[in-house]
């Protein structure tokens, strides 16, 4: 199977359909600061989460010029109020220009608010995610879903989701079986993946059917193992071809050589 062509096929298939919000793309507004003291990411084990999962949403939203994917930038949800604002690790929003990457982001100036917001979380503000973020998110900026996610293995697995109903009412999701949450607005499956040698706990993207949604390194990997496999393939086949080769010459010099006592033995009877 092609699964390059297989995944761009499926991609297709799967990605959201939405309108082009009526906003204007605005990379800075005066006077709403984009930048703070804080580090981007609280552990290693929060770096190792956002870069795999930033790099998997680019990858899956690459053909579509309207999705936005921001990386821990301030979101601003009330012109004129610098106080109105939050930091989530990921967050996607629908019906804007992916390009240029902004300072921070403007619900009011870009017409549109984020569609899925994700935070993982940390001793300082684990308390904070799972409650009155869940207003903010939902209630004042208007997503649709907010995830929460553990990425330290050694903690208590804690993934959990939000969404707010048509009647305004905002529910918390059931995960399935394995612990999985289906997020309805970017029509994506979401499992936890225990990365014991770095001890993350990786909150993995799938399109609906299981297909995983893979970061370069792991691309690069599997591209990799494809050619061992076609190699190997290929030498077996070689292989094979060299002894069919080798049998025919030997079935050609046996019957040669029958041949040759056949005739010697014609002649002996002659004689």
């Amino acid at each position: 199977m092609d699964t390059v062509n297989d995944f761009g096929f499926k991609q297709r298939k799967y990605m959201p359909v939405f309108p082009k919000a009526n906003g204007k793309t605005t990379v800075y507004i005066e006077g709403y600061p984009c930048e703070d003291d804080e580090p981007m990411s609280a552990t290693g084990f929060h770096g190792e989460q956002i870069a795999a999962i930033y790099e998997q949403f680019k990858r899956y939203f690459a053909i579509n010029e309207l999705v936005y994917i921001g990386i821990d930038n301030f979101i601003y949800y009330s012109e004129g109020d610098i106080t109105k604002c939050v930091a989530p690790d990921i967050y996607v929003v629908f019906g804007v220009a992916k390009y240029p990457l902004r300072r921070s982001f403007y619900t009011w100036a870009e017409g549109a608010a984020p569609v899925a917001v994700f935070e993982f979380l940390s001793d300082a503000t684990a308390r904070q995610d799972r409650t009155e973020k869940v207003g903010v998110y939902l209630n004042d900026i208007g997503v649709q879903e907010y995830f929460i996610h553990q990425p330290e293995l050694k903690k208590p697995t804690e993934f959990r989701g939000w969404r707010q109903e048509l009647s305004g009412d905002i529910v918390e999701m059931e995960p399935d079986a394995e612990g999985g949450l289906f997020s309805e607005a970017l029509n994506l499956y979401f499992r936890c993946e225990e990365q014991h040698r770095t001890h993350v706990r990786l909150l993995r993207p799938y399109l609906p059917d299981g297909t995983p949604i893979t970061t370069s390194l792991e691309e690069q990997h599997l591209k990799e193992a494809a050619e061992v496999r076609a190699e190997i393939a290929e030498a077996r086949a070689e292989t094979a071809e060299t002894r069919a080769e080798e049998e025919a010459l030997r079935r050609q010099q046996a019957e040669a050589e029958l041949e040759k006592l056949r005739a010697q033995m014609a002649q002996s009877q002659r004689s």
